[in-house]
């Protein structure tokens, strides 16, 4: 009976794939989406923000707040605030109120505008 090489037994399996991507690659997409304040009231409103498992996901997702993955954000600011004010369980109950997406919007559009 022949040994497996130890080679073949230290190397890194492949990541695996869903759809053809990375998790990593997934979550990215998923946090930047975050960013949209008509996504949010979108979560709200199928009671998704109510959900203990998804509120615990979306603590999870706050790695992308070290320097390490905040790197692949396309928009940093917006996505990192959304994610913090999902922290907030009356920011996930208010986001149903369509004057809180309206601010929200408001004050991504002030913010790019500032920012060019």
């Amino acid at each position: 009976m022949t040994q497996p090489s130890t080679a073949a037994a230290t190397e890194p399996a492949e990541e695996p794939r869903y759809g053809g991507f990375t998790r990593f690659e997934l979550e990215l997409e998923f946090v930047q989406s975050l960013a949209n304040p008509f996504y949010l009231n979108h979560l709200a409103s199928q009671k998704l923000l109510q959900d203990p498992s998804f509120v615990n996901y979306l603590n999870y997702l706050q790695y992308f707040t070290e320097p390490e993955y905040v790197k692949y954000l396309s928009y940093p600011g917006p996505t990192l605030k959304a994610l913090e004010l999902l922290q907030q369980e009356t920011f996930r109950r208010d986001i149903l109120s369509p004057d809180v997406v309206k601010r929200l919007v408001e004050e991504t559009v002030l913010a790019s505008v500032k920012n060019r």
